[in-house]
């Protein structure tokens, strides 16, 4: 069963920096797109960053300009560079991978901005 591993998560101050990456444990064929989503306390979850297979990005508004997603989907990695980070973009941040054979998650890195 593949396998969506997320690293990077943490603690920072608002104002600071950090870098998330995905992978997966295995080529998940016929991959489209691949981003990051997020889930506060007490919210549903919401999109922050996607890149198709063809580098098209795409961006929510609350974090243009400050994150920028990254990656290979050929090789089914992607990473999201979070600067000038506001305590309101603390949440758990999941990796996705879509394609035409299915849906895949992450288990989620927990980033919490906090002074």
């Amino acid at each position: 069963q593949v396998q969506l591993v997320e690293s990077g998560g943490g603690l920072v101050q608002p104002g600071g920096s950090l870098k998330l990456s995905c992978a997966a444990s295995r080529n998940i064929v016929s991959t489209y797109a691949m981003g990051w989503y997020r889930q506060a306390p007490g919210k549903q979850r919401e999109l922050v960053a996607t890149i198709a297979s063809g580098g098209r990005t795409n961006y929510a508004d609350s974090v243009k300009g400050r994150f920028t997603i990254s990656g290979d989907i050929a090789k089914n990695t992607v990473y999201l560079q979070m600067n000038s980070l506001k305590t309101e973009d603390t949440a758990i941040y999941y990796c996705n991978c879509a394609s035409w054979g299915g849906n895949y998650w992450g288990q989620g890195t927990q980033v919490t901005v906090s002074s």
